[in-house]
């Protein structure tokens, strides 16, 4: 399904995509596709952890155009676009596939790609479109309005990376959308080719970023998240996103007031030239979650710092014996990657530390789901 939106209307966009936001409120419908779980390839069949709470879940893809803006990393586009999945308590039934973790285009992409953007990973040995989620499509949702949470995934990351968070959180009660941004994300599929863009579209990142690059992300990223509160007409939301993503959360945080309340899965809060972000330099009083890792890291812990000595509903958590990708699906894929021969033992400590997923996959679900929980409840006022 695809939803656009003219310059910079919040009232307009409410009116125009009434359809859009009762649909996504109050029910779903069919969306994504699903895969096989097994090809007969003999390679080994990654798996997620299924999700903890008492509601199954059901998924759907939108496509979404911001007409207002033109895409920073590749301008002949026109527009910026971003595909997002909205995640939801449906009701319980059989017939419903599974929505894939990656699509068999996508994961072709993310088989070459994977190694180059996170170097411990395989080159080789791995069915990546033959996992998946514990998201179904087409399940009907359950009745009623929710609270809306929404995620960012970090630097490089496609949203699929988020999906075991993201798919718990939903089966607790939220409506999580996750959300990729295009030009940065390993890999977003699109429903068709447009002038300025393939179907399939690759990140430009390279592992020499530079200053101004980190800029241009950071800024696209809170500005994506601020146009799908306008694309979907939402008002007091939560917001949590891992490293970069996470960034973005906290700066979004303290540039919308209908972000209620944020967590920063160890994203830097700071440019890469030094200068704090308006977040870390003038606080806020809204509250934002800071969760890190064993990873020492100066930067992170000056640019959290300068938050920090600000008076506010601010936090801070560290996960034991982890490193940086453990707030993701690398959590529970890693791993079974390691045991499978396809990774080494060091490549493992360094994306998600030497903890076992057994531990940290409910650590960091606890951690998130806890922390809105508090701030945003199931029985509070729903979004609208």
């Amino acid at each position: 399904m695809t939803v656009s939106l003219t310059p910079g209307r919040r009232t307009l966009a409410k009116g125009a995509l009434a359809g859009v936001a009762t649909w996504f409120l109050a029910t779903t419908a069919p969306g994504s596709a699903s895969a096989s779980a097994s090809d007969g390839s003999g390679l080994p069949l990654l798996r997620l952890p299924a999700p903890t709470g008492p509601h199954p879940v059901g998924a759907r893809v939108l496509h979404l155009v911001d007409r207002s803006r033109n895409d920073p990393w590749e301008p002949g586009i026109g527009v910026r676009e971003l595909m997002v999945t909205v995640l939801r308590p449906a009701v319980p039934g059989r017939g419903f596939p599974r929505v894939a973790h990656l699509t068999p285009g996508a994961a072709g992409k993310f088989a070459v790609l994977a190694p180059l953007i996170r170097p411990h990973l395989p080159a080789n040995g791995v069915d990546w479109a033959a996992t998946l989620t514990h998201a179904r499509t087409g399940a009907p949702a359950l009745p009623g309005r929710r609270p809306v949470l929404i995620y960012s995934p970090g630097g490089g990351d496609a949203r699929t990376m988020g999906s075991s968070l993201a798919i718990d959180l939903a089966s607790y009660g939220w409506t999580v959308v996750t959300v990729d941004h295009p030009g940065d994300a390993s890999e977003v599929e699109f429903p068709d080719e447009r002038p300025g863009r393939q179907r399939i579209r690759t990140t430009v990142l390279r592992p020499d970023l530079d200053a101004a690059t980190f800029r241009t992300m950071i800024d696209t990223r809170v500005a994506d998240l601020r146009f799908v509160l306008d694309a979907l007409a939402l008002d007091r939301v939560g917001v949590y996103g891992h490293s970069a993503g996470g960034t973005a959360a906290a700066q979004a945080l303290y540039e919308d007031r209908r972000i209620t309340a944020a967590v920063n899965l160890e994203g830097y809060l700071d440019q890469m030239d030094g200068e704090l972000l308006p977040v870390a330099r003038q606080g806020t009083d809204r509250p934002l979650l800071l969760a890190g890792t064993d990873v020492r890291d100066a930067r992170l812990d000056r640019s959290w710092a300068a938050l920090l000595a600000h008076a506010g509903p601010v936090t801070r958590r560290r996960l034991d014996e982890t490193a940086h990708w453990v707030f993701t699906d690398y959590a529970a894929l890693v791993p079974q990657l390691h045991k499978a021969g396809l990774m080494t033992a060091a490549g493992r400590a360094a994306m998600v530390g030497r903890a076992a997923p057994r531990v940290t996959v409910p650590a960091v679900r606890d951690l998130v789901r806890l922390f809105f929980a508090r701030h945003l409840p199931l029985c509070a006022p729903p979004s609208r």
